[in-house]
């Protein structure tokens, strides 16, 4: 899963900078920009707040990070099938 990296590409797509964005959600931005590298997982709380700040709800968040190794194999077909049309899909109706 690169929830990490999918928070930066929506937060760099709506032009803020890590700092502004850092202080939009309440966090250090040392502490996102460890989340965005995948250094370390945020807690429930901060997941909620990094949603609410990017207009992207969570479960949108956690399947654009999607990622093969994420999903069972016996499924793993069915996911490359569907996930890019499902992700340019949420894309396109999230803005994100």
């Amino acid at each position: 899963m690169d929830l990490g990296i999918t928070i930066k590409n929506i937060r760099k797509k709506q032009g803020l900078t890590q700092g502004e964005f850092a202080e939009r959600i309440g966090i250090t931005q040392t502490y996102l920009s460890q989340i965005e590298n995948n250094l370390r997982e945020p807690n429930l709380s901060t997941l909620k707040s990094v949603s609410k700040g990017l207009k992207t709800p969570l479960p949108v968040l956690f399947f654009l990070s999607m990622t093969e190794e994420d999903v069972q194999p016996k499924k793993r077909d069915a996911f490359k099938l569907v996930s890019p049309s499902v992700k340019s899909l949420l894309h396109e109706f999230f803005s994100v």
